[in-house]
C-alpha cells in the first residue's frame, strides 16, 4: 500500500494556475524526485501536502490521501498533529525557518515536546543524540549554541534533526542544499542517504537539479509549467528521456549519468 497518494491536485493564486492536475504515489520507504526549473510548481506541490500553501493560493481540486486519510478533509488542529509528527518538511534556507533566538537544541527538543513524544528532560538528552546522529561533532555542547554560530552546512543538518526527530514516514526536503557549496552539498545528500537506509524514510525530494535526483531518487516525476510531463524510474528516464523538457534539463548536467 503506497503511504502518500497525490491525485488530481490543482492550485490557483488568482487566475493562475500554479499545479495543474498532479498525480503520484511514494510507497513507504522510497525516495521519489520531483524535478523541475523554478515556478514549475514544485515547492507548491510539496507545501500542498502540508496544506502550507499562502493566500491567494487556494487547493482547488484533488486528494492528497496519506496514511488512508484524505489530508483535504482535516480540520487544521489534526493538521497540525500530523505536521512533523507524521510529515516532516526540510526547507531549502535554515536562516530563515530557524529561529535566531532559540538555542538549536531547545529547537530540536521542542518538536518532541510539542506533539507529548517526550518530557522536557528526555527532550533535550534526545536532541543531543539527533545532532550526533547528523554528524554535528561534539554535539552536547552544540546543542546550546545559536543558529549564527553555526555554518551553513550545520544549519541544513540542524534542519534535518528537526525533520527526524519524531521519526515521521515520510520527509518532504525542498531544495535541501541549494544555499551550500558543492563539498557541503555532497555531504548533506550522503547524510540524507544513510539516516533515510537508518530509519525507512519516505523522502520526497524537490530539486531544480537532475544530478541529485541521479544520486539519490528510486523514482522521478518532472514538472514543467504546473504539471507532470514525465515520470517513472530513475535509471529508464535518464538514459533515454522522452519529453524535451526532460532532455533538456538533463542536457544542463556535467557528466552523464547511467
Amino acid at each position: 500500500m503506497n503511504l502518500l497518494e497525490v491525485r488530481n491536485l490543482t492550485v490557483t493564486f488568482g487566475a493562475v494556475t500554479a499545479v495543474d492536475n498532479v498525480s503520484f504515489q511514494i510507497a513507504p520507504g522510497e525516495t521519489l524526485g520531483v524535478v523541475g526549473e523554478s515556478g514549475s510548481g514544485k515547492s507548491v506541490t510539496a507545501f500542498s501536502i502540508l496544506r502550507l500553501v499562502q493566500p491567494p493560493g487556494r487547493i482547488t481540486g484533488g486528494s492528497i490521501v496519506f496514511e488512508g486519510h484524505d489530508l483535504l478533509t482535516l480540520s487544521e488542529r489534526e493538521m497540525r498533529q500530523i505536521r512533523g509528527a507524521r510529515i516532516s518538511l526540510i526547507f531549502q534556507e535554515p536562516m530563515t525557518a530557524l529561529n535566531p533566538v532559540m538555542r538549536v537544541g531547545d529547537q530540536i527538543a521542542e518538536a518532541l515536546t510539542v506533539h507529548g513524544m517526550a518530557s522536557r528532560t528526555e527532550a533535550r538528552q534526545r536532541a543531543a543524540e539527533l545532532l550526533d546522529a547528523v554528524r554535528i561533532p561534539d554535539a552536547a555542547r552544540r546543542a546550546r549554541d545559536y543558529p549564527h554560530q553555526l555554518s551553513g552546512g550545520m544549519r541544513q543538518r540542524v534542519m534535518i534533526a528537526i525533520a527526524l526527530a519524531c521519526r515521521p514516514p515520510l520527509i518532504i526536503a525542498d531544495e535541501p542544499t541549494t544555499a551550500l557549496d558543492v563539498t557541503i552539498q555532497a555531504q548533506v545528500l550522503d547524510l540524507l542517504r544513510e539516516l533515510k537506509a537508518r530509519f525507512n524514510l519516505a523522502l520526497l525530494l524537490i530539486t531544480h537539479d537532475f544530478g541529485v535526483v541521479a544520486e539519490m531518487a528510486d523514482r522521478v516525476a518532472v514538472m514543467y509549467r504546473g504539471r507532470i510531463v514525465e515520470e517513472g524510474p530513475v535509471r529508464p528516464i535518464l538514459r533515454s528521456p522522452v519529453h524535451e523538457y526532460t532532455q533538456n534539463l538533463l542536457a544542463a548536467v556535467p557528466g552523464k549519468h547511467t
